[in-house]
C-alpha cells in the first residue's frame, strides 16, 4: 500500500488504512472475510497468516486520536491559491506571511484524519490549474468546491 500511494497520487495514504481498519491484523481479517464472501479461498488463505489465525477474530475498534488529526488548507496570495497541510492553520498562515511579497490569507481549512491523502486528492483534482509547488490558479467554482468540505 505504501508503494502504491507513492506511485499513484490518487491512492490514499497507508495511514488511512491503518486508522480506518485498526492496523494490519484487522485489515487482514476484513480482507479475509471479504474474500470468503467472494469465494476466493486462495487470497483468504494468505490473509490467515497476517491475521494470526484461520478464524476471523473480533473486529478491532477504530483508533483515532486528536494527535492524528490535521488540516488541509486553501490559502490565497494575490491571484494564486496554495493547497497545503498542517496541524496548526494559524501558525502556518503566519509562517507563509513572512515569506511572500503579498498578504496571504486562509480561505478555508478542512479537518481530517488523513492530511497527506486529502492534500494529494485536492492537488490531483486541480492538477490542470497547477502553477508551481503547491500553488494553483483556481476559479471561483474551484474555491467553492473546496469550501463545501468541512471534514474528510
Amino acid at each position: 500500500m505504501k508503494l502504491k500511494a507513492r506511485s499513484a497520487s490518487s491512492f490514499p495514504s497507508h495511514n488511512t488504512f491503518r486508522r480506518r481498519f485498526g492496523g494490519k491484523q484487522a485489515l487482514a481479517q476484513k480482507l479475509r472475510a471479504f474474500c470468503l464472501e467472494q469465494c476466493d479461498q486462495d487470497i483468504a488463505a494468505l490473509c490467515d497468516t497476517a491475521a494470526g489465525s484461520p478464524s476471523v477474530a473480533e473486529p478491532v475498534e477504530e483508533q483515532r486520536g486528536d494527535s492524528e488529526l490535521g488540516f488541509v488548507y486553501l490559502m490565497k496570495s494575490g491571484r494564486f491559491y496554495k493547497i497545503g497541510r498542517t496541524n496548526a492553520v494559524g501558525r502556518r498562515e503566519r509562517e507563509l506571511a513572512t515569506q511572500l511579497p503579498e498578504r496571504a490569507r486562509v480561505v478555508h481549512s478542512i479537518k481530517t484524519d488523513d492530511p497527506a491523502g486529502i492534500e494529494a486528492y485536492w492537488h490531483n483534482r486541480f492538477r490542470d490549474r497547477h502553477k508551481n509547488g503547491e500553488w494553483f490558479e483556481l476559479t471561483s467554482r474551484d474555491v467553492s468546491a473546496f469550501r463545501r468540505r468541512k471534514f474528510m
